[in-house]
């Protein structure tokens, strides 16, 4: 099921260093974070994330390929953080 309403059937949880660790629960959640507070907003996985996200909120893609794209985002920036720190 796609959707505004469309839930993960387990969560996704990330952890920044500057904002703690989350529970994101769907794509639209997923979305509300890429767009308000990532820490790396920037990155091939974080445009595929948002797009993928978009997608499986109006009905276009699968719950499930946005959850992918989104954990694939969430390992980019925590790579992308971790260069900054070095």
């Amino acid at each position: 099921m796609s959707g505004p309403n469309a839930r993960w059937g387990e969560p996704v949880e990330v952890t920044f260093p500057d904002s703690g660790s989350q529970k994101v629960t769907g794509p639209f959640e997923a979305l509300v974070h890429l767009t308000e507070n990532w820490p790396a907003q920037q990155g091939a996985d974080f445009v595929r994330a948002r797009s993928a996200c978009r997608g499986a909120i109006a009905g276009h893609r699968s719950i499930d390929e946005a959850r992918q794209a989104f954990e694939a985002a969430a390992e980019e920036a925590r790579r992308q953080f971790d260069a900054r720190r070095h």
